[in-house]
């Protein structure tokens, strides 16, 4: 069964994109690769409660395990050991990727604290958009009665997009509330 944001992708997005952009093949218009999900453990690399509260959190919030990601190498200034944990992320694909990415969309996003629509800004030159929520409550799966400690946690959305504008128009076409300029 597919999700429905891979349905309006298919059924509304790519007709509207191929339109637009002038692609001659359905395989040229952008779509989404994977979903990232990032916790960096700032200062709390020497606290195991810390980093297994932010291990579960990402757990309960994508339904996947962890992995937890080690420094490539020492860093003096930062405190930072080749090998020392600094932080932990989940990858998403395929229908996870995309219930995950309507349940942002249509409950997360809106419980946000003072929330007036995401940065268009935010994409990088090659159509790729990150967001970043400075606290973990807004997510439904988060009882805020059960936190330990509240950390944030950055959505990294990687698409097949070659340009900016291209990986914008596919996220506006499936829904997400961009502020307006």
């Amino acid at each position: 069964m597919k999700s429905e944001l891979y349905k309006q992708y298919k059924d509304e997005v790519v007709p509207v994109l191929k339109e637009k952009f002038g692609y001659q093949n359905v395989m040229q218009v952008p779509r989404i690769e994977k979903v990232v999900l990032n916790v960096g453990y700032g200062r709390h690399t020497k606290d195991s409660a810390y980093i297994e509260n932010v291990g579960n959190t990402l757990r309960v919030i994508t339904g996947q395990a962890p992995v937890h990601n080690k420094a490539k190498k020492s860093i003096s200034n930062f405190k930072v050991r080749e090998g020392s944990p600094v932080g932990v992320s989940v990858t998403l694909r395929g229908e996870k990727m995309y219930d995950f990415l309507q349940k942002l969309v249509s409950i997360t996003f809106p419980r946000v604290r003072d929330f007036r629509g995401i940065d268009p800004n935010s994409f990088d030159k090659q159509g790729n958009y990150a967001v970043g929520f400075k606290e973990n409550v807004a997510f439904p799966e988060i009882s805020v009665g059960s936190l330990d400690k509240v950390h944030g946690l950055e959505v990294i959305i990687r698409t097949t997009a070659i340009k900016k504008e291209e990986g914008l128009e596919l996220l506006k076409g499936l829904g997400f509330p961009f502020k307006q300029k």
